[in-house]
């Protein structure tokens, strides 16, 4: 079996630079979360590690890891190490600052719906009345929050299994931002798709967009990539439109941070102007993502709050200054992309087609 980085069981677990390369992106270590900083990828390879809530809320929020699923999972760990933590002696007070630790938590990043996905989950475990004694609730915390984990993984399988069928033997398939096992807690949505293709031996070729501004497929992905095997050639984000008119892409796939129960999708910045691109050619504009991605609460894209970053993601290029000082920016780490421009939305549970909403409440109900 292989891991995340194309590593096998036996070979994961070995030291670079003094750094033991781990089998997740992120995982529980007695008391400790560990997690791959991304941000120094594809150079250097570190792991972070954090002992409080406040630690990896920080994390979530300065992007040492990212990706919907994977910021559920950081998420949960957190609330773990909340409740490891507390000195709570009764039930009401344990609960009470698991509920204090949440809020923290929820603050650190407002799209991904995950993160609150995960929160709300541990929270309803943890409140239940057959729970009586601090001592009890604890490991019930980080059992909710190791289950979510774990289920991430095999999620992830069955997404990139139910997106392989759509993919044609010998296609390039266009990708935007990253969305592997780096995204996740292990194997990938839309790259878990490819991933999938390649492990069919369909002989897929990946076009990776670099993503502006902090460029997480030129970067990440192509590190994925690589280290998989899978043949990848980086573009530019605006040479993209290019490749779609002549006729060079098969398809688009993506990944998702949340859903709107209509089917209108936010995602990596650039990911509507791909849309719009891919159905004016012709091309399927596939998104994959996990139903916790799915969320019903929220009626449309209009909906979705939409997280404004640091200016300096857009004035600078790693250290370097590329912009005059004081110029005006914005920069909106996501957009949405209208149903209307979505093909189809792969999930764990199968393939989703419009109208969305009719699919998605059937699936929630089963």
């Amino acid at each position: 079996m292989r891991d995340g980085f194309g590593l096998s069981r036996r070979e994961a677990f070995f030291v670079v630079k003094g750094i033991v390369i781990m089998d997740r992106t992120i995982e529980w270590d007695d008391g400790v979360v560990r997690m791959i900083d991304q941000r120094t990828l594809p150079h250097e390879y570190q792991i972070a590690e954090f002992t409080d809530h406040t630690g990896v809320a920080r994390a979530i929020r300065e992007m040492y890891i990212r990706g919907a699923p994977a910021i559920g999972a950081a998420a949960g760990f957190g609330l773990a190490l909340a409740a490891q933590n507390s000195d709570a002696t009764t039930r009401d007070e344990l609960l009470s600052d698991l509920n204090e630790a949440s809020d923290i938590l929820r603050e650190a990043r407002p799209t991904a719906v995950n993160l609150f996905w995960a929160l709300d989950r541990i929270l309803k475990r943890a409140s239940k009345e057959s729970l009586r004694a601090p001592d009890e609730i604890r490991p019930a915390v980080l059992d909710e929050a190791q289950q979510i984990a774990d289920e991430d993984v095999e999620i992830n399988r069955c997404i990139g299994k139910n997106g392989a069928a759509l993919i044609p033997a010998g296609a390039t398939v266009l990708h935007h931002c990253n969305t592997g096992s780096l995204a996740t807690v292990d194997y990938g949505t839309a790259l878990g798709v490819i991933r999938a293709v390649h492990e069919q031996g369909k002989g897929i070729r990946v076009l990776v967009d670099e993503t502006r501004p902090r460029l997480q497929g030129a970067k990440l992905t192509t590190w994925e990539l690589k280290r998989l095997g899978i043949p990848q050639t980086l573009i530019a984000d605006n040479a993209a439109g290019h490749f779609l008119h002549s006729g060079e892409v098969d398809a688009v796939i993506v990944g998702a941070d949340r859903v709107a129960r209509n089917g209108d999708v936010a995602n990596k910045i650039g990911t509507y102007k791909l849309a719009v691109l891919a159905k004016e050619n012709d091309v399927p504009f596939y998104v994959a993502a996990p139903t916790s991605t799915i969320d019903m609460s929220v009626a449309a894209g209009a909906d979705i709050p939409i997280e404004e970053r640091d200016a300096d993601e857009v004035t600078r290029i790693g250290s370097e200054h590329i912009a005059p000082d004081g110029v005006e920016v914005a920069n909106p780490a996501f957009d949405i992309t209208p149903q209307c421009y979505v093909t189809a939305i792969i999930t764990e549970k199968g393939v989703v087609y419009a109208p969305f909403e009719e699919d998605f409440a059937e699936i929630f109900q089963a």
